[in-house]
């Protein structure tokens, strides 16, 4: 019998972060800010601001600390209103809160990304959007920056899991005024913790960057080049915002550098590997993958799939019965406590509403590990087991329609 495939173990680290990493366990230099320049930190940030073709990017504990220090930077006022869709993760809605802002929830679709029609009903009484691309998925960006753009609303892209997607050519976090990105261990660039904002914006990131804790001067240490709007930005905030201490460490960064790399490889046998698996669920009459909008080309390291005419009772049999099959199912809405379904969201200062469209679209909606580094017959052992999980559960002859 063929075992199924561990979907939860990352890709080794490359082999040519060893020398740093000796490095530093036998200096002990871990701190960002010990070295005057070249730091693994000030490398990392140079490296991944030229990978997205921003100009400035801060690394950070993670992806919550950027989101966080974003809506920080953009100097928003307490209890300021900021639009996020109903599905994404509660780092998110977390992350507004600290920064003492209050989460509006709109709804999101059936497949996924933002229902454009309720974002705008909701716009005229916000004062920042965050566009989560929830696994992956990409909202209509072009439908989204025009109607932010028109009423001057600063958009925060979460692009967590979105490394490597691009919207009509344009990298994913590089369209709003700062995106946030994830180095966690289950993202396409895994450091176990980690993140880092992108942006072309000198004042909010010299805002951030204090903020984020170089204390002092160190905000000299992210002066790579002569740059006269950030020497200004860095001068006029001196002193003058809070430290909230949310640095990365040098041996985090010199186990992301060696995997930047790997992007285009892992973006690559990524869709491919969600793609050949998406053909085979779509064959099946109880299990629906969601086309990808036009402009959209994603870097899926999961997959993400609708159960078709099944009831509560069928959906969490169908779980189970590929558990039994040894893959392992979430369904965001029946998963208990789950932390992407917006009403265990107990800690909202203010009621989100129903969402029916989101909570309808949670109940049904599966989430399977697919990561890059799986080969065809391990794709095929996952589809044939979910396929036949759902028979189990619907029948054979109701499978074709008899």
């Amino acid at each position: 019998m063929t075992l199924p495939p561990n979907a939860f173990d990352a890709e080794p680290i490359p082999e040519a972060a060893r020398a740093e990493i000796d490095r530093m366990l036998q200096s002990g230099d871990l701190f960002r800010y010990t070295a005057p320049q070249d730091a693994p930190v000030t490398l990392l940030e140079q490296e991944f601001a030229a990978h997205m073709g921003t100009r400035y990017a801060l690394a950070v504990s993670s992806c919550s600390a950027a989101l966080f220090l974003s809506l920080k930077a953009l100097g928003l006022p307490r209890d300021a209103r900021v639009l996020i869709p109903g599905f994404t993760f509660a780092a998110v809605p977390s992350s507004v809160i600290h920064a003492d802002c209050i989460p509006v929830l709109c709804e999101v679709g059936e497949n996924y990304r933002i229902d454009v029609a309720d974002f705008t009903a909701r716009l005229d009484d916000v004062q920042a959007v965050i566009v989560s691309h929830m696994r992956g998925h990409t909202s209509d960006m072009d439908a989204i920056m025009s109607l932010c753009a028109a009423r001057d609303i600063p958009v925060i892209e979460d692009a967590a899991h979105s490394l490597g997607t691009t919207w009509a050519g344009r990298k994913i976090g590089t369209i709003g005024r700062v995106g946030c990105f994830s180095f966690q261990s289950y993202k396409l660039l895994n450091a176990g913790e980690g993140g880092i904002l992108v942006t072309d914006d000198a004042d909010l990131v010299a805002r951030a960057v204090i903020m984020s804790g170089a204390y002092e001067h160190n905000w000299a240490k992210h002066m790579g080049r002569d740059d006269p709007d950030l020497a200004a930005a860095f001068a006029r905030w001196q002193n003058r915002l809070p430290l909230y201490n949310l640095r990365m460490n040098n041996l985090s960064a010199a186990i992301i550098r060696p995997q930047l790399a790997e992007i285009p490889r892992r973006v690559a046998d990524g869709r491919t590997n969600h793609d050949h698996v998406a053909a085979k669920l779509n064959a099946s009459p109880w299990l629906q993958v969601p086309p990808k909008l036009a402009p959209e080309e994603r870097a899926p390291d999961s997959i993400q799939f609708n159960l078709i005419a099944m009831s509560d009772a069928d959906a969490s049999a169908f779980a189970s019965a590929a558990q039994a099959r040894g893959i392992k199912v979430q369904i965001f809405g029946l998963s208990t406590d789950n932390a992407r379904a917006f009403w265990n969201w107990g800690f909202l200062p203010q009621d989100p509403g129903p969402l029916p469209r989101t909570r309808a679209m949670l109940m049904r909606a599966c989430d399977v590990r697919l990561p890059a580094r799986l080969q065809r017959p391990e794709l095929d052992l996952i589809a044939d087991a979910l396929i036949a999980a759902a028979r189990d559960v619907m029948g054979e002859a109701r499978s074709y329609g008899t």
